[in-house]
């Protein structure tokens, strides 16, 4: 197709896939007559992004317009709308338009109902950073790309140490790339562990500590967290979803339930494998702390999307929660 519409939050694989299409489409020789970005800010952008892909292009290799940031499946005027349904389906061979947006396509629209005829859509999004499975596979596939043989522990602690962060993950292999050229051996987790920095505590370290009752480590975590830039919403939303996933497992435990797959797939947990260690990590606490712990974290979400300042709700709330895990 010569219309791609790329979105999401992860900037960088956005990048990437950019790079690889401009790559594709181009002749290095011709980038500069052949090769268009426009900015969201630029007036009637969308309308000159489609008559600008409407150009054959120049010389050899092919054109491509890129609507950076574009708001088109987010609204549209009828202007607009009435030049996608013109242009789209006689765009020239060797022409391309490229969108990307961070935001998803609003399927509502008559926009991106006009657009989804025409165009190959991708989604970029972050990976939930609780969804430990997807991250490992994440990193798995990421070393591969790069061309760095990982143990599966070596997998586990690099997963661990940026977390959903795929530009870190990029620039962590390329570090391990370097240090391996010449050798055959996987990488351990003594390699890893000297040459990746945990550039943050994440978000499960904090849950795992408050689980324990650590009040002290665990607003330790809450600082290293906010001074690496950890957005605080990004932070409740991993917490609540690793309670709650700890609440359906001790539920479903404490109900009798012994099948690790109907565990797994109450708790929306991909690996049922996983269960063996949640129930592990709960061993401990009793099914009416988790309880407890959800209306804090929910409070904690609500106050934060109302404007309150972040550093002092986040601590408060850390301390409550560490408290409902101190009661025998």
């Amino acid at each position: 197709m010569p219309v791609y519409f790329y979105w999401g939050e992860d900037d960088f694989a956005i990048e990437k896939a950019i790079t690889l299409v401009r790559d594709r489409i181009l002749d290095p020789l011709w980038t500069s007559f052949n090769y268009t970005v426009l900015p969201p800010d630029l007036p009637d952008a969308p309308i000159q992004g489609l008559n600008q892909v409407m150009t054959p292009p120049f010389g050899t290799g092919g054109r491509l317009v890129w609507l950076a940031n574009t708001t088109l499946c987010q609204q549209s005027s009828e202007n607009v709308l009435s030049e996608l349904e013109r242009t789209l389906p006689v765009i020239p061979e060797n022409s391309y338009l490229l969108l990307t947006s961070s935001h998803k396509p609003d399927e509502r629209l008559k926009s991106t109902k006009i657009l989804k005829k025409f165009a190959e859509f991708k989604e970029f999004s972050l990976i939930p950073p609780w969804k430990t499975e997807l991250l490992m596979q994440s990193v798995s596939q990421a070393a591969q790309t790069v061309g760095v043989k990982l143990t599966q522990s070596s997998v586990e602690m690099l997963a661990d140490a940026v977390g959903n962060n795929t530009r870190l993950l990029y620039s962590e292999l390329e570090k391990l790339r370097l240090y391996a050229e010449g050798s055959n051996q996987p990488l351990d987790t003594e390699a890893v562990a000297q040459l990746v920095r945990n550039t943050t505590q994440n978000s499960l370290q904090l849950a795992a500590t408050i689980r324990i009752g650590d009040t002290a480590r665990a607003l330790g975590i809450l600082i290293d967290l906010i001074n690496a830039c950890e957005p605080p919403l990004r932070i409740v939303a991993t917490l609540i979803g690793q309670f709650r996933t700890w609440l359906w497992v001790k539920l479903m435990v404490e109900s009798g339930e012994r099948n690790s797959q109907v565990i797994a797939k109450a708790a929306e947990i991909g690996n049922p494998n996983r269960i063996y260690y949640l129930q592990k990590e709960i061993q401990y606490v009793s099914v009416q702390q988790l309880i407890a712990s959800l209306p804090i974290l929910l409070d904690l979400e609500v106050s934060l999307k109302q404007g309150v300042s972040e550093m002092s709700t986040l601590q408060t709330k850390v301390i409550e929660l560490c408290q409902v895990y101190q009661r025998t």
